[in-house]
């Protein structure tokens, strides 16, 4: 683990909460928060699932923990971010972070959100309520950070944090 890695993990933590309130998409109990994919898949692809998740984690929690999240915040990033990881891990091709994001939080965090909604927030709604605004969120966010990956300052990004610190 490098400090470099854990700064600028950090510093994409910070984006994602300061930016909970200004770019969400209101969806009954929950708020999606295109940005949060967008970190999802740039944390992915830069870092390593392992970053990602734990970017996930971190923003979810302090969105939480300052009202500007619900609990449906930890399903709707954490699996988007993992799934990412891996299939980046396995194509080296940002669109296998994009596929794994949209398929990762539309899909499976959407219908891991279903008992968080019903038994933890107490929000009487179907099992495949959460899959359609996650999966508007996350194909926004992850065309967010496709159009970003491209940008000459990811390179740049990329570049440095694959040197030795």
């Amino acid at each position: 683990m490098s400090i470099r890695k854990l700064t600028f993990t950090a510093l994409f933590i910070t984006i994602g909460v300061v930016s909970a309130h200004l770019v969400y998409i209101p969806v009954g109990v929950a708020k999606c928060f295109p940005v949060q994919h967008a970190i999802n898949v740039l944390l992915a692809v830069l870092l390593g699932t392992r970053y990602s998740v734990s970017a996930a984690f971190g923003i979810s929690l302090l969105r939480v923990l300052l009202g500007t999240g619900s609990l449906l915040a930890f399903p709707g990033s954490m699996f988007g971010a993992a799934l990412a990881g891996i299939l980046y891990k396995r194509t080296n091709h940002i669109l296998g972070a994009v596929i794994g994001e949209i398929v990762g939080t539309g899909v499976i965090g959407g219908l891991a959100a279903y008992p968080v909604a019903k038994f933890l927030v107490g929000s009487p709604v179907g099992a495949f309520f959460f899959i359609i605004p996650f999966l508007i969120s996350t194909a926004g966010g992850s065309l967010i950070a496709y159009l970003l990956y491209q940008t000459p300052l990811t390179a740049r990004l990329r570049e440095k944090l694959s040197r030795p610190a």
